[in-house]
């Protein structure tokens, strides 16, 4: 089977979930991060070397009700605090990296948390794991025109790369976005750059019931694709 070199996920419908069963939004957060857990063993399985996804966007962390952001933070800090002792992550040589605006917006104790999972794989090179937290696209973009600007860089495609938080990540092969119930689409220009040519998979499954199953099925129909870029 033909593996993606990088594969970039957008887990979207884990308050639709909750909501179809009755239950508080937060469980279908934990939901979610308990499939990606899942998600991430299998991906180490199938050797795809980069893995990025969208854990949290700028709006998530800005724009809900109070108590669910706090609920999904509790979720977050859990789930990295875990995954600073994770042996597969260990034994595989994962580095974790987290890219957005959280430095400036999340809690002090999930701060630490993240901190720590990053220094503890900052050595590591045989995959790359990075999640998106507080994270917007066009805030990327922004600043990486603001960097060309402040200075004074020719605008190329190499400089652009150069100046995006996403500068040492290769370009997205295979894009995965649930959750999409005939309305496939891309929000908040999610890594505009680096998706430039990717190849894009929506399923109409909440991210909950986007189990391993339907990971391995996406991968089958990425191996089936031609990819062209352009030419």
């Amino acid at each position: 089977m033909n593996i993606p070199n990088h594969v970039a996920i957008i887990p979207d419908g884990n308050r639709r979930w909750a909501k179809n069963r009755g239950l508080a939004a937060f469980i279908g957060h934990r939901k979610g991060a308990e499939r990606f857990e899942e998600l991430l063993t299998k991906a180490l399985e199938l050797n795809i070397k980069f893995l990025t996804f969208w854990g949290a966007s700028l709006d998530n962390v800005t724009k809900r009700p109070k108590e669910e952001v706090t609920y999904l933070f509790e979720i977050f800090e859990d789930y990295f605090n875990r995954l600073a002792d994770e042996p597969k992550v260990h034994e595989a040589g994962v580095r974790i990296r987290v890219l957005g605006k959280w430095e400036e917006l999340f809690p002090e104790s999930l701060k630490d948390a993240i901190r720590k999972v990053i220094k503890k794989t900052k050595d590591y090179s045989n995959h790359g794991l990075t999640f998106l937290m507080a994270y917007n696209g066009t805030d990327e973009m922004i600043e990486c025109m603001e960097k060309l600007k402040k200075n004074d860089q020719k605008i190329t495609d190499e400089a652009i790369k150069n100046n995006l938080w996403t500068f040492d990540l290769p370009a997205v092969d295979f894009l995965i976005r649930t959750g999409c119930e005939g309305d496939p689409h891309s929000s908040a220009g999610f890594m505009m750059w680096d998706t430039a040519y990717s190849q894009l998979f929506f399923s109409e499954k909440y991210f909950p019931d986007f189990g391993v199953e339907s990971f391995e099925k996406s991968m089958i129909d990425f191996s089936k694709r031609e990819r062209r870029t352009g030419k």
